[in-house]
């Protein structure tokens, strides 16, 4: 194979086979750069500028690719035989014999798997380039193999080539890898804060089964401030929460985790919902003005069968019935947190035994191929199929929706399920109440009822009396600090005696130490001496409530 031949396709090969015909004795770089002898330079003149180098057309193709710094080689024909290589290919993988194949006689080509490349580029005419390639010496190229035709196609083979250039990024590569390593490293702490700020073990009201799911986004997405919470409140009553803070990394699992602390202590005030998010929304804009979060507020109530809820700019709640019909939580809504100058309020959605409420992140239904409103409504659809235990549907839910371990996006989902108890387990759960209208028969009425109650439910002597003793103090005091109607009621479940008074007065009992002159005040105290724990909230319609509880034996 001839290489004059070859380099005859270069640019500027015909331009200077042409100069060399018009001036045959005097090269045409040379009679370019000869200056008129009227304006000699003077050598000792070092302001002067120097001669101009060789033009372009002067080098031939052979001492242009020799002086590339950069690996570069010939190849021809089918079999991608041996044309040239020059010396910084030599240098890089040492010397290649001319007219040998490339398959055995440069490995690194293989190592490259440039092989098939070049196949195709031979085939198509087309240029193709390869990015990042290691060889086994440890070193990276980017290739590009770019077709080559002679001037005279009927020549052996073809005479079809390729022409490949490789520029070593080893230092690119290496600076890419370290880059990657450390951002798995700030994913893995995200990751690893995230998780350790959720609950690491769900609490288990007496009245519900809860299940809950987190799942980080792939290694392509960064870690979100996605978070769920179950908060038990007293008298049987459950809040349920769910929130994304929107931002990614450390930062916003940072603030989730202030958001979430925050929430189960506003949680223990026993506020309403919309309350809550209220003053959360205060607190998201003290933490960090820049972070908005989304959240949603429930409170179970066995008592009265459905969810109170306020949501922050959160995705509705789903509520599926024992038949498979769904329900939506629609308004009241409210924007997001942290954006301040809203007054949220609060709403109800059915929870009648036997039916499973989700609350979930967008992460779950939000694609950007797809509205929002068409991941919830694909949401629905899976809800109303999946049965099971909570876990099973939150797992179900997840697959359903095309959740896997490479997901854009954070998911968290909360499945609370509503038990329909039958046969045995309903014996473990009864309702007694009785309506006190006050005066000084109230506490004896109290007294006979409660005594009745226990002992048809047959407990311990003892945990009778404790419950007669603090269902009379809790009617004492509201006699004393409440105003009628007023309300005794009793509540067992499989884990706990509930016993609970209401009036219509809002000023909440604090516990207080009584002098020994005093006439009263030992009632709360006693209450807390004897139960397991107690507390009182502001009812919905105005008034109040306190309740005391006590543990089963066994």
């Amino acid at each position: 194979m001839n290489f004059t031949r070859w380099s005859a396709r270069l640019p500027g090969t015909q331009r200077r086979a042409a100069a060399r015909d018009d001036h045959s004795s005097v090269p045409a770089a040379r009679a370019e750069s000869v200056r008129p002898d009227t304006e000699p330079t003077p050598p000792d003149d070092t302001s002067a500028p120097s001669a101009p180098g060789p033009s372009l057309e002067a080098l031939s193709a052979r001492e242009l690719l020799g002086r590339l710094p950069a690996p570069v080689a010939l190849l021809h024909g089918p079999e991608h035989r041996i044309t040239y290589v020059n010396a910084a290919y030599t240098s890089a993988f040492g010397p290649r014999p001319s007219g040998e194949p490339a398959a055995e006689a440069m490995p690194e080509l293989a190592e490259l798997s440039l092989l098939p490349l070049m196949d195709q580029v031979l085939r198509s005419g087309t240029p193709r380039t390869v990015k990042s390639r290691k060889v086994l010496a440890g070193s990276s190229y980017t290739v590009t193999c770019t077709p080559m035709a002679t001037g005279d196609p009927d020549g052996p083979d073809g005479e079809a080539g390729v022409l490949v250039y490789a520029t070593d990024v080893t230092d690119h590569a290496e600076a890419a890898e370290r880059l990657r390593a450390s951002e798995r490293r700030h994913r893995e702490t995200a990751v690893t804060l995230q998780r350790s700020l959720l609950p690491q073990d769900l609490e288990q009201p007496d009245d519900l089964r809860i299940a809950a799911t987190y799942q980080p986004g792939g290694t392509d997405a960064a870690v979100g401030g996605d978070w769920y919470d179950v908060i038990t409140l007293g008298a049987g009553r459950t809040a349920l929460v769910i929130g994304d803070v929107m931002g990614r990394g450390v930062r916003a699992a940072a603030v989730m985790g202030q958001l979430r602390t925050a929430v189960r202590a506003y949680a223990r005030l026993d506020l309403p919902p919309h309350e809550v998010l209220q003053l959360l929304d205060v607190l998201a804009a003290e933490i960090d003005a820049s972070q908005i979060a989304t959240c949603a507020y429930a409170v179970h109530d066995p008592n009265e069968g459905h969810l109170v809820y306020a949501s922050a700019g959160h995705l509705p709640i789903l509520v599926c019935d024992e038949d498979g019909t769904v329900h939506r939580a629609e308004d009241p809504t409210g924007p997001p947190l942290g954006t301040g100058g809203w007054v949220h309020t609060s709403g109800t959605i059915a929870l009648p035994p036997g039916s499973t409420a989700v609350l979930y992140t967008d992460g779950l239904v939000e694609r950007r191929s797809e509205d929002i409103d068409e991941g919830v409504a694909s949401l629905e659809r899976a809800l109303s199929g999946a049965k099971g235990s909570p876990q099973v549907v939150c797992d179900r839910l997840i697959r359903s929706l095309g959740v896997t371990a490479e997901h854009d996006d954070d998911v968290a989902v909360l499945v609370v399920q509503h038990p329909a108890r039958t046969g045995t387990a309903a014996e473990l759960f009864h309702n007694a109440s009785l309506e006190l209208l006050g005066g000084i028969e109230a506490t004896p009425r109290a007294r006979a009822f409660a005594t009745g109650v226990l002992a048809s439910w047959r407990f311990p002597m003892e945990l009778c009396d404790l419950g007669v003793l603090a269902a009379s103090e809790l009617v004492a005091n509201s006699l004393q600090h409440g105003t009628p109607p007023m309300r005794l009621g009793l509540r067992r479940t499989d884990r706990r005696l509930i016993i609970e008074v209401t009036d219509a007065d809002d000023h909440l009992p604090r516990r207080r130490r009584a002098e020994p002159a005093d006439e009263a005040g030992r009632g709360i105290s006693i209450i807390a001496s004897i139960a397991s724990s107690w507390g009182s909230r502001r009812t919905p319609g105005g008034g109040k409530s306190v309740w005391c509880e006590f543990a089963l034996p066994g």
